[in-house]
């Protein structure tokens, strides 16, 4: 496996099929959580059993949030994009939730 260089040196290898953790794979891994927690199914499946647990959803978008406030100046103009887009769009589908109830 390949290895790709990371902050301080820290090295982080490439997963199955070559592809490495990158930035924007961990804003989509923490965006789809918080839609799986607003009950939203992710692309080709069906609609999950569970209630929508606002609550946790609530705390993934607080994360990201976290993470735009912490990354402020370092990101490069897709990373900002997708992480403002991202956020945008949970918090818009977080007020929706909380209305259909």
């Amino acid at each position: 496996m390949a290895k790709q260089e990371g902050p301080r040196g820290f090295e982080m290898e490439e997963g199955p099929g070559g592809e490495g953790f990158s930035f924007a794979s961990f804003v989509l891994s923490l965006a789809t959580s918080a839609l799986v927690h607003l009950g939203v199914a992710p692309e080709g499946e069906s609609e999950p059993d569970a209630e929508p647990n606002r609550a946790a959803a609530s705390q993934v978008i607080d994360i990201l949030e976290m993470l735009q406030a912490k990354t402020r100046g370092n990101l490069d103009e897709g990373e900002q994009a997708l992480l403002e887009n991202a956020l945008h769009d949970l918090r818009m589908r977080f007020v929706q939730s909380k209305s259909q109830s």
